[in-house]
């Protein structure tokens, strides 16, 4: 078959992630039981898990003209993802992360970025967004991500949103620009105005939009709307070791299934397997699974369907 080719817009980041018993929760020194540094970030990591996944990626993001932009590029272009579109800007620091992961898998993150990095691009950095089979954007580049998805939806192509944490504002523009959202809790908390149960939520969601919604639980599982109903696919069932990028490679991998035309309830099917064999390997992003793996937990998970 041939890759599918997708386009990432969003988050470059140097990750810092160490390993501790517990989370924090005073001041004071605490030693980690490993560690990594990596280039991820959100649209980063989607985009590293697509290409693992089959597809050809490219990746749109900003970074300063830095020696840690120089060490993002690098690091991403050793995964085999096309960094030609990556901006530099001159005189910008690039972002970084500090992250902690527990014993159950759970994390801090405390990223920065540079507002005069993050500053909106005036146009797409490539003269024909239709080459890509569907492009995904997440919301930490807001001006890229609202040209990207504005330009992939006009070009018929599926224009995803990951939808996470963010400003109000940022999340309502997006919103009607994407085709396809799948967005975390804590976002559709932040859109909805107030805690909803998970079926409630994805319904408030996807009265607020004509795209597909869906809405992400971790190892509950994902809501998603099907016209006037609220469907439901499970998680596999896994000892979480790191949830560090899961819900990228989840993006990453359901941006996949939609440019190969899998049933939407398969995709996300292929999206979950993913993020959950992720899940069992520390080093966030690091952890994705290849398109084998990924296929097999699919089919040990829902054995009697197919992605």
């Amino acid at each position: 078959m041939t890759p599918v080719k997708l386009l990432s817009v969003g988050a470059l980041t140097l990750d810092t992630i160490l390993r501790v018993d517990t989370l924090p929760h005073h001041q004071g020194k605490f030693i980690a039981s490993d560690g990594v540094q990596i280039a991820s970030g959100m649209a980063t990591s989607a985009a590293c898990a697509a290409h693992r996944l089959g597809a050809e990626v490219s990746l749109w993001a900003s970074a300063g003209d830095d020696l840690v932009g120089d060490q993002l590029v690098a690091g991403i272009e050793a995964e085999g993802v096309d960094c030609t579109h990556v901006r530099r800007v001159a005189g910008a620091r690039s972002a970084l992360a500090s992250i902690l992961v527990d014993a159950h898998g759970e994390r801090i993150i405390v990223p920065f970025y540079d507002a005069r990095a993050q500053a909106d691009p005036e146009a797409l950095p490539f003269a024909d967004i239709s080459a890509f089979d569907a492009v995904l954007a997440d919301v930490r580049w807001p001006g890229a991500a609202a040209l990207a998805l504005k330009a992939a939806r006009a070009a018929g192509r599926p224009a995803i949103l990951d939808a996470d944490t963010a400003p109000l504002e940022v999340l309502e523009h997006l919103l009607p620009l994407a085709s396809h959202i799948v967005a975390s809790e804590p976002a559709a908390r932040i859109i909805c105005g107030h805690a909803l149960d998970p079926r409630t939520a994805c319904a408030d969601l996807a009265s607020r939009t004509d795209a597909f919604v869906a809405m992400t639980g971790g190892a509950a599982g994902t809501w998603w709307a099907d016209q006037s109903n609220i469907r439901h696919v499970e998680a596999p069932k896994i000892k979480a070791v790191d949830t560090l990028a899961a819900g990228d490679v989840f993006h990453g991998a359901f941006a996949v299934g939609l440019a190969e035309a899998m049933p939407v309830r398969h995709a996300l099917r292929f999206a979950s397997a993913a993020a959950a064999l992720k899940c069992l390997r520390f080093g966030g992003r690091l952890g994705t699974p290849d398109r084998a793996e990924t296929l097999a937990m699919v089919a040990a998970t829902w054995p009697t369907e197919t992605a």
